[in-house]
């Protein structure tokens, strides 16, 4: 890369907090370079093909890490301008104001945050508006006061799912429409308009989006971006260590190996790490040096500990009548989430699952061949699939974390079986509903498909909680504006901040996070 390699600030990764944060510093005119692993993610057929994407797992990175007994496994990580944001369901919640508190759960105590929900507020409305987010405020019990309203209605339930949400109501329940990003209007820009998105609609959740219709962080932040002058986009530079100078107390480069085999080395003002829970932890790991003998930031040791990725389960009922709903992530019910008449502890929230179609059930047999309607055939099991994903919080065990070996590989310890009695109990309850809700009473099917039929170890697309963010250096890696404790010119803005994860997507915290760090920085630049 020709000319000067000195910015004002150099961002690595592209995601949910990086792309974002990129938007947010776009607009002071400052050098601002990032750096991303992967490329753009090409637009073709097989963005929409299920058998391209969940089943052969086209697009996951031909990379395996290793579990704590040594085995290898597939994570389920995208290298692509976007990050995963690019196959994420654009299921946008806000944390609930009890879930910055500390909150007592069946095996043991999610931990308080260093700052409260009216401190991320702002900057949760200002996401929402950024991130197209259609819903309406006020629908879920359990969501905490907004500033400002969604930007868009909610997307209205096809008829199978508003009788589903009619039949909830009657069990005395709260269903409410899910927050999601989606563009269904045309702009100035020439984006997808309403009906263009319906074509195929249900391919929303897990899939790119072959329309730009998505409110991925690539179309949303990464793409305006660059269209100011100051800011620059370096693909395929994979980032493989930060030096300090001698005193250990400043980044004064960014190593990254691009795409031809050659190195590059850039310096900046400020470094910012955005590379997911995993990979910024092994990052800060792997810059090890004399005066960070156990890696930048880690003087705590907590760098690559406390590792969460929520407890999920992905099922499919079987509708007593046909489910033609094209766009069926419409729906979510939060009665549960804090607790339950018959339990003390939190149970976690369900949320519609985009449609089931015949490759995706054809991809799990012969596991569910048998468990199914055996004379059904997998195009009529489709038509009369409705998919739930049910979410509950995982906690941060020290134990559950990411190291390095010494042949570099990646290995990520982890309890699976951390706090999953308040998930069963969901579990339960929705399984008890099933006639009542005009669902066959005995088929609710677990399917793996979501999870690209890795191992569950595998299922990475919810990590977080690496370098946790706190007031207290000794606990902590980053302070509250998610500077590294340690180091006066390194923040930390993807999930891996968090102290604890919910029970509801990370993405929307991620956006306002990068948001409110954004505000930060861009007055230290000032």
């Amino acid at each position: 890369m020709a000319g000067d390699q000195h910015y004002d600030v150099v961002i690595i990764g592209t995601g949910a907090g990086g792309g974002t944060l990129a938007h947010s510093l776009a607009p002071t005119g400052k050098r601002i370079l990032i750096l991303e692993r992967g490329d753009y993610l090409p637009r073709e057929r097989d963005n929409w093909d299920s058998t391209a994407v969940f089943v052969k797992g086209k697009y996951r990175a031909p990379e395996f890490w290793f579990d704590k007994h040594g085995n290898e496994f597939p994570p389920e990580v995208n290298y692509y301008v976007g990050g995963n944001t690019k196959f994420y369901g654009a299921a946008l919640f806000r944390l609930r104001p009890e879930d910055f508190g500390e909150l007592r759960h069946h095996d043991g105590i999610s931990p308080a945050w260093p700052i409260r929900y009216e401190d991320m507020e702002p900057y949760y409305t200002q996401a929402e508006q950024l991130y197209l987010v259609h819903g309406r405020h006020g629908e879920d019990p359990t969501e905490g006061p907004a500033s400002g309203p969604y930007p868009h209605p909610p997307v209205a339930h096809e008829p199978r799912i508003q009788q589903l949400s009619d039949d909830l109501e009657k069990e005395g329940l709260h269903p409410f429409h899910l927050p999601i990003g989606v563009n269904l209007s045309q702009d100035d820009d020439g984006r997808a308009t309403h009906s263009s998105v319906c074509i195929r609609c249900d391919r929303v959740d897990g899939f790119p989006c072959l329309v730009g219709a998505k409110s991925d962080a690539q179309v949303i932040c990464v793409d305006p971006a660059l269209k100011h002058h100051n800011v620059t986009l370096l693909t395929g530079a994979n980032v493989r260590r930060l030096e300090t100078d001698e005193s250990g107390h400043t980044v004064t480069r960014v190593v990254a190996e691009l795409g031809d085999g050659t190195t590059e080395r850039f310096s900046a003002g400020i470094v910012v790490v955005a590379c997911g829970a995993v990979n910024s932890a092994v990052l800060l790991l792997r810059s090890a040096n004399e005066r960070h003998p156990n890696g930048l930031a880690n003087g705590s040791g907590v760098v690559g500990r406390h590792y969460m990725r929520h407890n999920n389960l992905a099922l499919m009922a079987v509708s007593k009548e046909p489910n033609p709903t094209k766009f069926q992530k419409t729906l979510a019910l939060h009665d549960w989430y804090l607790g339950a008449d018959d339990w003390d502890y939190p149970l976690g929230g369900i949320q519609m699952l985009g449609k089931s179609d015949a490759d995706q059930i054809h991809g799990e047999a012969p596991r569910w061949a048998g468990a199914a309607a055996p004379d059904m055939p997998f195009e009529m099991l489709a038509h009369h699939a409705v998919d739930f994903w049910l979410c509950g919080e995982d906690l941060p065990r020290p134990e559950n974390r990411v190291t390095l070996d010494g042949n570099d590989a990646i290995h990520l310890a982890l309890d699976e079986k951390n706090n999953i009695a308040g998930l069963r109990r969901l579990q339960h309850k929705l399984q008890g509903m099933l006639s009542r809700l005009g669902m066959h009473e005995h088929h609710l099917l677990s399917h793996s498909i979501y999870l690209h039929k890795g191992m569950p170890i595998g299922a990475t697309a919810h990590q977080a909680g690496t370098v946790r963010f706190g007031d207290d250096p000794g606990s902590s890696a980053l302070d509250v504006n998610c500077k590294a404790h340690e180091l006066d010119n390194l923040y930390v803005v993807d999930t891996s901040f968090f102290p604890s994860i919910g029970a509801v997507n990370p993405s929307l915290t991620a956006m306002a996070n990068a948001l409110r760090v954004g505000d930060h920085i861009a007055a230290r630049l000032r």
